[in-house]
């Protein structure tokens, strides 16, 4: 346990402002530093203000390792909020569990993990992926083509996707891996085969760069994406704004938080997020759960009186937050979130018209223990 020194609590912020993954990671960070900001602005914790240590690993696994290495190790940072890919995560937890650090991560991701070091704040498959199959076969029809990128989150994710679709009566017609990072001559020869095939849908699980190279394309090929649009767990408002709107209307996001919202909570995390980034600035999945995992982290501390990381990592197990995206919790058996789906559609100002969303607060099934295939995801949530 490290003391409270007299300047705050120190914690690292690692997410990537630059290479593959710096649009969405920057959204991390801001997300991250926003909550730091509001939370400091009421006096802090304890009477003492959160202390941001950043670091950029340039979306670079080794670097990720280095950087967090030093932060526990040189730093003598116990608290971390960061990695976005889970091979980044992957990479990390080791350095964590070995120095007894507590990471707060805040993607979506594939699941099939559990660590007590770390707290889960994105969605889970469940949370994600069952809505959004019967979504596309129900709207769209049975033939779905998959794209991603080469490394465990895309795998994973379509791996639990392909299952889905086929216990629906779906079929998978095609399915391609690509290099991370890999950009327009890599992904050429995957839109002609979409193209050529016609399939009614597009499950992409490309990250970053790739991703947004990939949706260019696809515009740039004249796919009708009212026939055949993509549909993704990542593709948010920020990149969205960096491949141009127009290019990216029709396509498809399952996800637990949209722009949209329209609830007074929302509404001020908005305002609050465009005065401090900018009026062009939009909020994200990438930046709300990154904002939320500060303020979860925030109140355990209080709770704890110190950063001790075994006391703050049950602090925070059970603890609710009204959250821009709406009442969420850390569910105590998992250290995952409980999060309410949505599925929204792309239009031309580069937000989302949100189609269809849960009841309420949906609990994360990490292993897919629980949850039955076969059974029709939206009726059951609506």
């Amino acid at each position: 346990m490290s003391p409270a020194p007299r300047d705050g609590w120190r914690v690292g912020l690692l997410f990537s402002r630059s290479g593959t993954t710096e649009v969405t990671e920057t959204e991390h960070f801001n997300g991250s530093l926003l909550a730091i900001e509001e939370i400091n602005a009421a006096g802090g914790v304890l009477g003492r203000p959160i202390v941001p240590v950043s670091r950029d690993p340039g979306s670079d696994s080794d670097t990720y390792r280095a950087l967090a290495r030093g932060m526990l190790s040189e730093d003598e940072i116990d608290i971390i909020f960061g990695c976005s890919m889970s091979g980044s995560r992957k990479t990390v937890l080791p350095i964590v569990e070995r120095h007894n650090g507590l990471l707060f991560y805040p993607s979506m991701y594939e699941g099939f993990e559990y660590c007590e070091n770390l707290a889960y704040t994105g969605a889970t498959l469940n949370q994600t992926c069952l809505p959004l199959a019967d979504y596309l076969l129900q709207t769209y029809g049975s033939r779905i083509a998959f794209v991603g990128s080469d490394y465990i989150y895309p795998r994973e994710s379509n791996r639990v996707m392909r299952d889905l679709i086929e216990a629906k009566g779906g079929e998978i017609v095609a399915e391609h891996y690509l290099p991370l990072g890999a950009g327009a001559a890599e992904e050429v020869a995957v839109i002609r085969e979409i193209d050529r095939i016609r399939p009614d849908a597009v499950f992409s699980t490309l990250v970053g760069t790739s991703a947004q190279a990939f949706y260019t394309l696809y515009d740039a090929a004249g796919i009708d994406r009212a026939a055949c649009p993509i549909a993704s767990l990542t593709m948010a408002e920020g990149e969205i704004a960096r491949i141009g709107p127009e290019k990216c209307t029709g396509h498809i996001l399952a996800a637990s938080y949209f722009q949209t919202l329209g609830s007074e909570v929302n509404r001020r995390f908005v305002a609050a997020y465009k005065a401090r980034f900018g009026a062009g600035a939009t909020t994200s999945v990438w930046s709300e759960p990154a904002y939320n995992q500060v303020h979860l982290f925030a109140r355990a501390l209080e709770r704890a009186g110190g950063l001790d990381t075994r006391r703050i990592a049950r602090e925070v197990l059970g603890e609710e937050f009204e959250a821009p995206g709406g009442l969420i919790r850390v569910d105590a058996d998992t250290r995952h979130t409980w999060l309410t789906p949505r599925i929204g559609v792309a239009r031309g100002d580069g937000l989302f018209d949100i189609v269809w969303e849960g009841a309420g607060p949906v609990r994360p099934d990490p292993y897919l223990a629980t949850t039955r295939f076969e059974e029709p995801s939206l009726r059951e949530w609506a």
